[in-house]
């Protein structure tokens, strides 16, 4: 039962229980690498990191859930993804995962980025706001059915092009 969800900025102390969080709620994933721990572990060494733009979400005292944005260029234009987010299976259902995307939109929106994108369910994605990013111009780096890649606007004009990431995702 959640009694009061929290969501916060991540801090260091954070850290051990997020990777915990992260591999835990991808374990029985549908689409996972098994990486997703790593590569938050990964973000977070690089310039891309943003921490402000990186969420927990608590019920009880307890994290649950997680989100990070990381900066990425569309072209020359400054943008963010969202990778990963991750909710732990018995907490899935609440809108823990949809209350930490818009938390990083919330706070996003506030800075110079353009958009968010995100590779995942658009069933899922879309109730927080994603479109599909091929109708924009905005072009993933990876071959991927254009339906599971998304974007989320902060501002009226989109940039075009290809999706640049950290290099953190390259594993």
């Amino acid at each position: 039962m959640i009694e009061t969800l929290l969501i916060r900025p991540e801090r260091e102390f954070d850290f051990d229980k997020i990777r915990s969080v992260v591999k835990t709620a991808f374990a029985g994933a549908e689409h996972t690498d098994g990486d997703e721990h790593n590569l938050v572990d990964r973000l977070r060494c690089t310039n891309e990191y943003i921490p402000e733009l990186s969420f927990i979400a608590e019920v009880n005292g307890n994290i649950v859930g997680y989100a990070m944005f990381s900066r990425i260029n569309i072209g020359i234009t400054k943008a963010i993804a969202l990778a990963p987010l991750a909710v732990l299976p018995d907490f899935q259902g609440y809108g823990i995962g949809r209350a930490l995307i818009e938390a990083g939109h919330k706070k996003a929106a506030e800075s110079d980025y353009y958009c968010s994108v995100v590779l995942g369910s658009p069933e899922y994605y879309s109730k927080s706001g994603y479109l599909p990013a091929s109708p924009f111009g905005i072009i993933p780096p990876f071959d991927v059915p254009p339906r599971f890649y998304m974007v989320f606007p902060f501002k009226p004009e989109l940039p075009h092009g290809t999706v640049r990431y950290s290099q953190a995702f390259d594993g």
